[in-house]
């Protein structure tokens, strides 16, 4: 999954996020510390070693370049379609890893430290056939 595929999780698994802890006023919380390398190396590591974790990553970056296509179709039912499906997804992988993509919404991943912690998931991305 590239770090411009994660632009797409975050949006899909950080939105039922914060919808689920807003606070009573309709605010969000403030978002927490922005994430580390040794945040996305735990996560990656505890989903290398599950096997069914990996599939359900895998199955996530498939789902990536279908949501692509159809954001260049402008077709909205499909992305929002594909976009419930990746949540699940998500889910499947635990709350570290929805917690994560969480956090990476704070940061640019265009920037240094953007480039930084996407590289921190190739080891992953490489099980996926280089998704």
């Amino acid at each position: 999954m590239s770090w411009k595929a994660f632009i797409a999780v975050l949006s899909v698994v950080a939105l039922p996020i914060a919808a689920q802890s807003q606070q009573p006023g309709g605010r969000a919380p403030p978002p927490g510390p922005k994430p580390t390398p040794a945040d996305v190396q735990r996560v990656v590591k505890a989903i290398t070693a599950d096997k069914a974790k990996v599939q359900t990553y895998c199955d996530m970056a498939k789902l990536d370049g279908q949501m692509a296509e159809a954001e260049q179709k402008k077709d909205q039912k499909k992305l929002e379609e594909l976009g419930k499906q990746q949540d699940a997804l998500a889910q499947n992988l635990g709350p570290e890893f929805t917690g994560l993509m969480a956090k990476l919404e704070q940061i640019d991943p265009s920037s240094p430290d953007g480039q930084k912690l996407g590289a921190e998931f190739d080891p992953l991305d490489k099980q996926c056939g280089g998704h």
